[in-house]
């Protein structure tokens, strides 16, 4: 129980950046281009890597990975999980299923989201 609580609390945190960091980009840029989920998702998968990094070599507890990777990281971006995925598949040797990840990831989730834009519109 712990362990959902470490989560929630840290994608509370995570969540909140994530607004708080849209809502400047938009002031800032305008809403013509998605500059603050673009900038996200290079922040969040940056710092999931140098936490990562630190987190193999310090070493820590599954407690820290948890609030801090899953909760934080994955609340701001949830691109970062996906990177680190991609990465670990990648570092195992495997080219061919990280990429596979990769394709099936990005176009299936954009396959999907027009899916459900069709659907909902339709059944409305």
């Amino acid at each position: 129980m712990i362990d959902l609580l470490l989560v929630a609390v840290g994608g509370a945190i995570g969540s909140g950046i994530r607004h708080l960091v849209n809502f400047a980009a938009l002031r800032i840029a305008g809403p013509n281009f998605p500059w603050g989920t673009m900038a996200i998702n290079v922040v969040g998968s940056f710092g999931m890597g140098v936490f990562i990094a630190i987190m193999a070599r310090r070493g820590g507890s599954n407690e820290l990975r948890l609030f801090i990777a899953t909760g934080i990281l994955g609340g701001f971006t949830t691109f970062s999980a996906f990177s680190l995925d991609f990465a670990t598949l990648w570092g195992r040797g495997e080219a061919l299923p990280a990429f596979g990840y990769a394709l099936v990831s990005v176009i299936g989730a954009i396959f999907a989201l027009f899916l459900g834009l069709w659907l909902a519109r339709t059944v409305s």
